[in-house]
């Protein structure tokens, strides 16, 4: 054998014991040319534990067995340890967060992507950490919607007291800053402590081609300018316990919080305030809420919480989610909520215009008690991805709308939407069905309400029916749809109104399809047919007979640009247009009405 092959051979087989587990320091010596001298021997360091000719691994806590070598085997001996002269200790580090210092990594406080101490990259202090998330929120519409008027209010002929011209454009520019200090090991479990506070500053401004509109008064004029400070979260978070090796825990959160019911919104999300014990089992299979919450008044033309105003409005939660159910990559989550009501006072709102109880019927303060059952599902089976939520509610109220006399609630509401990806290219189809109620003056309501929806569904903002508010009744300010919302509520608005369970209802079918043209760009189109389900309601509010219950056509499209491949900055630009059917028609016109979005999001 040369001398390189045999080199090559030693270190082959060097690289084998360690791969092995055994003593690096080990290697193959010939029995009998290469055995050290005895002064040799003598510096040798060899485990005390395993003799010189023994290499096998040891198992902790046992003697392993002498053994002899066999003719021609190969002996391992180990090498002698270095002089004590170039031996040196490692030095004790106090973390692994503070291990890249030594090692010349740069550090900007205005750079989220390299260490930034302001994004939690390392510890403030001990192991207490500080993370700052800022967010720009800027908005541009401009939109055809009906605009409620007033007999002193519009020179134009059939105006009076009903619906005038519908060019709206809006300005919308808010600036949210999540403060977040917490303690302890966030890898593997969750914090141990959490203080967690959001300021959202807020300017709007909207200009109407109708007086009457921005404001109860008409001097107001058509055009209003308004700013707000917010408070979109203020909690404490406690780790109460770990309960599994894997960290599986509970956890206690008070305060002001966000809070979602199922996973497209169609139920309830917001930030109310309340308490919140949740946490997780069996390795994160199953995760659970048990919740109360306490509304929050809502500034009027921001929608932002005004924090110290709570309604007389509770939601009592109790929810688990169950992963990989059935199929991998499927959730189930079961649902119950209890919305209890009290708001039996007249309410109005920054503008002055009427919002509890909504103006429509008999207009009197009422009160509900309303149970929600709900059965939600995400995720895919196979190549199919299937979103699905159904919810039963029932309860009672105290004067209903139209005949204030108490009743009995009972609606249901069901959505799904497949879709399947191919290549780049997801297609998507949606179903929606949100009961009516078929007779307003008997003693049960079976039109369905959430209590605040936003659902992310058939196209979310970028379509014209859930992005825009509809007004129904003009001096009454009843909308017969909200914004941010697919159910036809007859609520007074989305930031102050009571949930109305005499309403036409809903149908929706739609088609979509989302084009990932590049990792930036990404392209959205969505088709959505709506009917009523009832229009018994509409037919006795607006004092019209036969109303049909065809309501429209929505049709959207939306390009969405992220030049850093990253939610750093998200630029959107969606034209939508709404096809009135026979029953939109004859309540409003013929006209088609259009929506035209421009919004822009830049997070640090």
């Amino acid at each position: 054998m040369s001398a390189r092959a045999s080199r090559r051979f030693r270190l082959f087989g060097s690289a084998a014991l360690i791969m092995a587990g055994v003593c690096p320091a080990a290697v193959a010596q010939p029995e009998a040319a290469n055995a050290p001298s005895n002064s040799e021997q003598a510096r040798l360091n060899c485990d005390p534990d395993v003799g010189p000719g023994d290499a096998r691994r040891r198992v902790p806590g046992k003697t392993p067995r002498s053994r002899r070598n066999e003719p021609g085997e190969r002996r391992f001996e180990c090498l002698p340890r270095p002089a004590q002269d170039d031996y040196s200790p490692a030095d004790a580090l106090p973390d692994r967060w503070r291990i890249v210092e030594g090692l010349g990594y740069e550090e900007n406080w205005y750079d989220p992507y390299n260490r930034n101490v302001l994004k939690g990259d390392r510890p403030v202090h001990d192991d207490w950490f500080f993370s700052v998330t800022a967010i720009s929120d800027t908005i541009y519409e401009d939109r055809d919607v009906p605009t409620p008027v007033g007999v002193q209010s519009s020179d134009r002929a059939g105006s009076l007291d009903l619906l005038g011209r519908t060019s709206q454009t809006q300005l919308i520019e808010t600036l949210a800053v999540e403060l977040v200090y917490y303690q302890g090991d966030t890898v593997f479990k969750p914090p141990d402590w959490e203080f967690r506070i959001t300021p959202a500053f807020n300017y709007n401004r909207t200009e109407l081609d109708e007086v009457l509109g921005v404001n109860v008064d008409p001097g107001e004029g058509r055009v209003r300018h308004d700013h707000f400070v917010g408070l979109q979260s203020a909690f404490v978070d406690y780790h109460i316990r770990n309960v599994s090796a894997r960290y599986d825990f509970d956890s206690i959160r008070l305060g002001i919080q966000p809070f979602q019911a199922d996973f497209r919104g169609f139920l309830f999300q917001d930030v109310p305030f309340g308490v919140r014990l949740f946490g997780t089992r069996d390795n994160n299979i199953f995760q659970y809420n048990l919740a109360w919450f306490r509304r929050m008044e809502k500034d009027t033309n921001s929608g932002l919480n005004k924090p110290t105003y709570l309604r007389d409005d509770d939601i009592f939660v109790a929810n688990l989610y169950w992963q990989d159910a059935i199929f991998k990559g499927h959730f189930l989550q079961f649902t119950a909520l209890y919305n209890r009501n009290r708001e039996d006072e007249f309410f109005f709102d920054e503008n002055g215009f009427i919002q509890r109880p909504a103006s429509i019927g008999g207009e009197r303060p009422r009160t509900y008690d309303v149970g929600y059952l709900g059965f939600n599902t995400d995720g895919h089976i196979g190549r199919l991805n299937l979103t699905t939520s159904i919810y039963y509610a029932h309860g009672e109220q105290d004067r209903a709308p139209f005949t204030g006399e108490s009743s009995d609630i009972r609606a249901l509401f069901g959505a799904a939407e497949l879709s399947v990806d191919q290549n780049w290219i997801r297609w998507r189809a949606s179903l929606l069905y949100g009961s009516g109620d078929d007779d307003p003056f008997d003693d049960e309501e079976t039109g369905f309400d959430a209590i605040l929806e936003n659902p992310l569904f058939a196209g979310a903002d970028t379509s014209y029916w859930i992005r825009q508010a509809v007004p129904l009744i003009g001096g009454g300010r009843v909308a017969l749809s909200q914004r941010n919302g697919l159910l036809n509520s007859l609520k007074s608005s989305r930031e102050h109104g009571q949930s109305n369970f005499t309403n036409p209802g809903i149908l929706l079918a739609g088609l979509g399809a989302d084009l990932d043209i590049t990792p930036e760009l990404r392209l959205s189109f969505n088709f959505n047919q709506l009917r009523f389900d009832e229009t018994a309601v509409l037919e006795v509010a607006r004092q019209q007979s036969d109303i049909s219950n065809d309501l429209g056509r929505d049709l959207s499209a939306s390009v969405i640009y992220r030049p850093l491949m990253s939610q750093n900055i998200v630029l959107r630009l969606s034209y939508a247009q709404f096809q009135p059917g026979d029953g939109y028609g004859e309540l409003f016109d013929d006209d088609d009405q259009k929506s035209i979005l421009f919004n822009a999001v830049l997070t640090y």
